[in-house]
């Protein structure tokens, strides 16, 4: 099974809560972030963000130019549901 399929399988099949790596609130990556004091302007791109919640907390926080990439679409499928309308501001 190829890398794509395999994650595909995965989003598609199971719920956040059913996975070891999804966090309610992902506290060290946001802890990271903060660490840089970037001005709510500044570009962040969340690298295999799938259906994480940080972008939730970096729109929350008034975070302006996010993207998240993800080999998995219905990963992002998933995030773009939870958002609603916040998903427009994402990339």
């Amino acid at each position: 099974m190829n890398k794509k399929a395999h994650w595909e399988t995965v989003y598609g099949t199971k719920q956040s809560n059913e996975v070891s790596w999804t966090q309610e609130i992902p506290q060290t990556s946001l802890d990271f972030i903060h660490s840089f004091n970037l001005d709510e302007k500044a570009k962040i791109i969340d690298i295999n963000g799938g259906d994480s919640k940080l972008v939730d907390y970096l729109l929350e926080e008034g975070f302006e130019d996010i993207t998240v990439l993800d080999i998995s679409e219905k990963a992002l499928e998933k995030a773009q549901t939870r958002l609603g309308e916040k998903a427009k501001k994402v990339k």
